[in-house]
């Protein structure tokens, strides 16, 4: 008798399987967003070729200036996007240089200079952890060898991330993870002697 009840038991023990996921998801507060394939696109830069050196001009060694940023269209379904430059090789673990969050879907690049402003009315730029509001460039220790500069761009599945004006970068990244449908990223290097 079990040997003709097996296959069914298999068959409906399999057939129950994604079930569990789905029930584990709404338990666990999780998003749709959070547990589906990421849709790719890409950042580009005037100022900074993936995996070579930043210029000086965008470091604490030169004016500091935000580089140019775009990224050509965001996939279907972005109601915003966000922005996190981080090193991810400082001494004391990964150090936030620049968060810029609840931009447009329509918003398609930032220009240079414009990470170095006051957030406006287009976005918003939060805390970074040189404790000010925009952008903070490149600036490891000297001697401690070149430091990886991400670039990461989310786009979102909302219009607008609930965090206040003065949001630390930390908090605007958790929130992006969140509700991300599509990422890309673009990382230069600097080294200070």
């Amino acid at each position: 008798m079990w040997k003709r009840l097996a296959p069914t038991l298999l068959f409906a023990a399999l057939a129950s399987c994604g079930a569990g996921n789905n029930a584990a998801n709404q338990t666990s507060g999780e998003s749709p967003v959070a547990n589906a394939t990421l849709a790719k696109f890409a950042i580009t830069s005037t100022d900074i070729a993936n995996g070579k050196p930043i210029p000086q001009v965008h470091t604490c060694d030169g004016a500091d200036q935000s580089p140019q940023l775009s990224w050509p269209e965001a996939p279907p379904g972005t109601r915003s996007s966000a922005l996190v430059m981080d090193d991810p090789d400082a001494p004391s673990g990964t150090f936030r240089h620049w968060g810029v969050f609840n931009m447009p879907a329509t918003r398609t690049a930032i220009e240079r200079g414009e990470g170095n402003g006051p957030s406006n009315t287009i976005f918003v730029q939060a805390v970074n952890d040189f404790g000010k509001s925009g952008y903070g460039g490149p600036c490891p220790p000297k001697g401690h060898g070149p430091h990886r500069y991400r670039f990461k761009l989310y786009a979102l599945d909302v219009d607008k991330l609930t965090l206040p004006a003065d949001a630390k970068i930390e908090q605007v990244e958790a929130q992006a993870e969140k509700h991300q449908i599509a990422f890309a990223e673009i990382t230069g290097t600097y080294e200070r002697h």
